[in-house]
């Protein structure tokens, strides 16, 4: 896995994604050492990131790198007309790495094609987020003890969402079982219905929540992402169609819990957050971890 980038979840073998979850818990248990020293990494993110941009940042400066880069593209050359091209040649000659968040599909892949180091796709415009399906991943096996056979529901906005999209497509690895919830505007779209199809996996589609909360080891929460929308009343119409409360737990599984891959807006009611199946902030935690595997990895230090 040294020097290759990671741009699609599918760039990992289920091989990869099983050894990167075993050193992702090495690091929980002893996340402090020295072992990026002398490294750079570049953050470029060209869109707005909280958890991801700081659980990179979080990830490198307790390994002992060293971080570069912008986190507006209001302060980067791009706003006098600089190509991606370009700036993706000019930092990747000064860094060992670069982490990059961009608001067009295939921006992440055509970075990895003219940079000179790896890069690290950590969200192109409704396309993948490779990075939060691994801490998904992570967060899944370290509550069910197993990521083969689960009842995984996934709500919200499902034709948008890269953080679902890529959850799919990895969890093809581990014969789930999907139960897909959005309105008929937002529905998974058809490709990955196709790989579910192609890979003999079930999946079921619903409009109401209720059909698949209590069916669910893992209840996968999404906002409808208002920046996805060109349309203002396009997005009016759909953006609070699924409200998760406490009330609507009540005859779940026992082992279930809820993740999302956040920020949330009104999808999950407040008074969820101190049921104890609900798992978002740990998840988010678990992304520490993630990355620092994923890094010391492409850069082949483990």
């Amino acid at each position: 896995m040294k020097n290759k980038s990671l741009v699609s979840i599918s760039d990992f073998s289920k091989e990869d994604i099983l050894r990167i979850l075993v050193e992702a818990e090495k690091f929980e248990n002893n996340p402090n050492t020295r072992i990026l020293e002398g490294k750079v990494i570049a953050m470029l993110f060209f869109e707005p990131s909280t958890r991801t941009r700081l659980s990179f940042e979080t990830a490198v400066n307790r390994l002992g790198g060293r971080v570069i880069g912008i986190s507006d593209a209001a302060t980067s050359s791009s706003t006098k007309g600089e190509t991606l091209n370009d700036t993706i040649k000019m930092v990747s000659g000064y860094a060992d790495l670069i982490i990059m968040r961009h608001h067009i599909d295939g921006a992440a892949r055509y970075a990895s094609e003219v940079s000179a180091v790896p890069i690290i796709n950590a969200g192109d415009g409704s396309n993948q987020h490779p990075t939060q399906t691994m801490l998904d991943l992570y967060s899944i096996k370290k509550t069910q003890a197993t990521l083969e056979n689960l009842q995984i529901s996934l709500v919200g906005d499902l034709k948008y969402g890269r953080a679902v999209h890529s959850l799919v497509m990895a969890m093809s690895h581990f014969n789930p079982s999907f139960h897909f919830v959005s309105p008929p505007e937002l529905q998974i779209p058809d490709s990955y219905k196709l790989l579910c199809n192609k890979q003999g996996i079930s999946y079921k589609q619903y409009v109401e929540i209720s059909e698949a909360i209590n069916k669910a080891d893992i209840l996968y929460m999404t906002r409808v992402q208002r920046e996805r929308f060109t349309d203002p009343v396009e997005y009016e119409k759909v953006k609070n169609t699924y409200v998760l409360k406490n009330a609507m737990l009540e005859n779940s599984k026992q082992n279930l819990r809820i993740l999302h891959p956040l920020p949330r807006v009104n999808e999950i009611d407040m008074d969820v957050d101190t049921n104890p199946k609900a798992y978002y902030f740990e998840q988010a935690r678990n992304g520490v971890y993630v990355r620092q595997a994923i890094i010391c990895s492409i850069l082949g230090l483990l």
